[in-house]
């Protein structure tokens, strides 16, 4: 015989009704026995309806009217017209008793457990006789048998407690009698030995079906629900998440009490001593194998089995110097939840004994922090314990597993992923089989936690980094073009799996949780909400991703002065931007500081070079002892190209001009032609080589003409170039008589630092560099005196992006 119990979402309309019907016929080839559960909400929709009852609020009509539109309007259309009048007639007279205990509980004002009981209990009874008589009216063989007489209970109302000995023998008599190949009962619902009816708590439709199958020795129990199984964790918060083929009872029953909702945790206990299979399958791809859980079936010995969560959670904590070495505090504290029926869901205990932490549910936190500290008012008065310490808005996460007490360092790979991604760990449970390894963390934290440990555990060592790109110019776009070019090889030959969440120009901003696609970026940007930084950042860590990543591809200080803000909150930073590391000396050691403290790299290679690997390889030298002594470079690569470029055949406006449409140049040239830039570079570079510097400190001789430095647009400064042809052409010619050619060079040596445009001789290392490539000389230890050369493409959105994204890809091998 086999039982089949389906769930609220799976009886929730006609349509799936007809769904359920259809796997009952294929189904049937024995005995079966079919457990309903309400109409989806409906059980809601009753509590609600009692509740208003008992406030006196006269609303509660309009709850039980939709109530009896529900069901009325389910016989209408599951049931021929020919057959509903007597369903009708039965619904009708239901409907009208519970009206009467609604209108009780209204003029009381009151709602008894014993009451509530009676009223929530019409979701199932109505559900199980209605999908009786549709059975019956599509020609199967099928008969209604209220639960209340076969399962007998105490009379604990809300949460009755089962007396197996005599539910088992209702059973068994029935089902030996029955001949009918489809019985249809109502789950949650029993009575007790005096008669009185009773619920087995929200979930109870599961257990009434698990008590029947152990009742009857089903040879499987169905639940039929709107998932295809149990997952290695929620798949709403984690989309990798993947269907469990087989799990163990041990095993389901630790991820049901973690927040797997699947299965309701006393589901397994009637079943676990006979052996008998559950099932976990979906009632809307009835072809999916589903979970099977049975004695001893965790997989080809696989260690971690699920990751899962409750929320709600608050810890109660009982500390103090008077509880060390005292017997009995223990017994007197948990005797005191105990008695207010208060579950603790979460226990740890420090070895010095001086505290105890206890987690419970946020609805209790009130009524234990009152009893618990009259229980100990006179060691509280006198000082030997302080009074109860509080935490809320907290959850428990936990990782679940049967072999995972054979495997050494599951703890440690559980906690150091959490604290990578700034996970803060409040407490700490595990059993000593190590079935269970569970961590307490902010409620807010939830999805991160779950998407990084399941990263850590079940996706085959492919990181995901979600990227948010503020500036998608020149740079940007080309970035968002190199990433959706690699994103297959990055996946399958790096085991990065990179997604852009979040895009930002100067005037709109938009965000998708799930990835942005990069097919179309463009149009979505363009639809997207008004721009705004402090919204755009507010927004990250709302989402709270793991490996997050803000990439900033603009010029602007505003953005630069906002790092520090997502390095605090654990969100990695890549940038071109080099306003920030070239400000004040003390603002650069801060960020390098954040990164260190809250494990979120601060990277920015594009800074100096482009995508010449500069920095990575100075920080290369440094980490293995050297000392720089000397550098000498040539770091622009616009006024590399611009006077690579200019001679006495075209102006120098020109040249500028086509410097900058070929986007060589920042979007305010000056920042170029100035030094500015240069001296930038060559700052960072001293600094990244253990240097105190600062911008003030660096000499600047300047070639540009005092009023072009003094403009403040573009078009200005444009126009200032082209009156000042004469001063540039005798520069060139200069340069030009001595063999020479000119190379703006920034030079740092024995901690001073300057630049300026210099005539390179014929023979010298900077004489043959071509286009706009930069080059970087480092006399070191040990290179005295033929130094370490970096030289290539040092300007370009295309080589920039490139830089960018090996930064991103950087922070993805971390």
């Amino acid at each position: 015989m086999k039982i089949l119990k389906f769930g609220g979402t799976s009886v929730a309309n006609p349509e799936n009704i007809n769904r359920v019907k259809t796997i009952v016929q294929n189904e049937v080839s024995d005995k079966i026995a079919v457990v309903v559960s309400a109409f989806g909400g409906v059980t809601d929709l009753l509590l609600h309806t009692s509740q208003l009852a008992s406030n006196q609020d006269l609303a509660f009509k309009d709850g039980l009217k939709k109530i009896e539109d529900r069901h009325m309007g389910t016989i209408k259309e599951l049931i021929p017209v020919n057959a509903q009048s007597a369903i009708l007639s039965k619904v009708k007279s239901d409907l009208n008793i519970l009206e009467t205990l609604l209108e009780g509980s209204f003029l009381i004002g009151e709602l008894t457990p014993k009451l509530s009981d009676k009223i929530v209990s019409y979701g199932e009874l109505l559900s199980s006789f209605i999908i009786s008589e549709f059975f019956k009216t599509e020609e199967l063989d099928a008969t209604f048998k209220d639960s209340r007489e076969l399962i007998t209970t105490d009379e604990s109302f809300g949460n009755a407690h089962v007396d197996f000995e005599k539910t088992y023998h209702n059973c068994d008599s029935f089902f030996k009698k029955s001949t009918h190949s489809v019985t249809v009962l109502p789950g949650f619902v029993a009575s007790s030995n005096a008669g009185n009816l009773t619920t087995l708590g929200r979930g109870g439709s599961d257990y009434t079906a698990a008590i029947i199958a152990a009742a009857v020795n089903a040879s499987v129990l169905e639940i039929w629900t709107d998932v295809s199984g149990m997952y290695t964790a929620n798949p709403k918060l984690v989309k990798q998440a993947k269907c469990v083929s087989q799990i163990s009872y041990e095993e389901a029953m630790e991820l049901s009490h973690f927040g797997a909702k699947v299965l309701y945790p006393p589901t397994i206990q009637p079943v676990l001593s006979k052996e008998i299979p559950i099932i976990i399958k979906n009632t809307f791809n009835p072809e999916d194998a589903g979970t099977r859980i049975t004695k001893n079936s965790n997989g080809n010995g696989k260690t971690v089995r699920g990751i899962s969560h409750v929320g709600g959670i608050s810890l109660l904590s009982l500390e103090g110097p008077g509880m060390i070495g005292i017997p009995g505090i223990s017994k007197r504290f948990f005797e005191t939840l105990s008695l207010e029926n208060i579950s603790v869901v979460l226990i740890t205990q420090a070895s010095s004994e001086h505290s105890i932490c206890v987690g419970i549910s946020d609805n209790d936190v009130e009524k234990a922090v009152d009893t618990v500290n009259e229980a100990f008012a006179y060691e509280i008065s006198s000082k030997k314990i302080k009074p109860v310490l509080v935490e809320k808005d907290l959850a428990i996460v936990a990782l679940v597993g049967d072999n995972m007490k054979s495997h050494q360092g599951l703890s440690g790979k559980m906690f150091s992923t959490l604290g990578k991604n700034n996970v803060n760990i409040r407490a700490i449970a595990q059993g000593a089989s190590e079935r269970n390894i569970s961590a307490v963390i902010k409620k807010t934290d939830v999805k991160k936690a779950l998407n990084s440990l399941h990263e850590a555990f079940f996706e085959e060592n492919i990181k995901q980094l979600n990227l948010f790109v503020m500036g998608v110019g020149n740079v940007g776009s080309k970035l968002l073009d190199q990433i959706k070019q690699q994103k297959k090889y990055l996946r399958e030959e790096l085991k990065l799996n990179i997604r852009v969440i979040g895009i930002s120009n100067s005037r709109t901003m938009v965000f998708n949780e799930d990835g942005i696609s990069l097919k179309n970026w463009e149009s979505v940007l363009t639809n997207g909400q008004k721009a705004d930084k402090e919204e755009f950042f507010k927004k990250i860590n709302q989402l709270n991703y793991r490996n997050s990543v803000f990439v900033d591809n603009t010029a602007s200080e505003e953005v630069s002065l906002t790092y520090s803000d997502y390095l605090k909150n654990s969100i990695s930073v890549v940038t071109c931007n080099k306003i920030a590391c070239s400000s004040d000396y003390g603002y650069y050691k801060e960020l390098k500081q954040l990164a260190k403290q809250f494990n979120s790299p601060f990277l920015f290679e594009t800074n100096v070079g482009a995508g010449l690997p500069i920095i990575d390889t100075l920080k290369h030298l440094i980490a293995s002892g050297d000392k720089v002594n000397k550098i000498e470079a040539v770091l622009s690569g616009s006024l590399n190209f611009v006077f690579n470029n200019f001679d006495d055949s075209v102006t120098f406006h020109d040249i500028v001009k086509q410097a900058q449409e070929e986007g060589y140049t920042e979007p305010d040239p000056t920042i170029d032609l100035s030094g500015v830039d240069v001296m930038r570079k060559i700052l960072i570079l001293a600094r990244e080589s253990g240097y105190q510097l600062d911008m003030n400190e660096i000499v600047s001789d300047s070639f540009l003409p005092e009023e072009s430095l003094k403009t403040n647009s573009n078009e200005e400064f444009f126009e200032t170039l082209k009156k000042n042809e004469t001063e540039f052409q005798k520069i060139y010619k200069e340069a030009k008589d001595k063999n020479s050619k000119l190379k703006y060079v920034a030079q740092f040596e024995n901690g001073k630092a300057k630049v300026g445009l210099q005539k390179i001789p014929s023979g010298h290392d900077f004489y043959n560099l071509e286009g706009s490539d930069n080059i970087v000389l480092f006399y070191t230890e040990r290179y005295p005196d033929q130094p370490l050369i970096i030289k290539g493409a040092g300007a370009g959105a295309e080589v920039t992006a490139s830089g960018i994204f090996a930064d991103i890809i950087r922070i993805g091998n971390f």
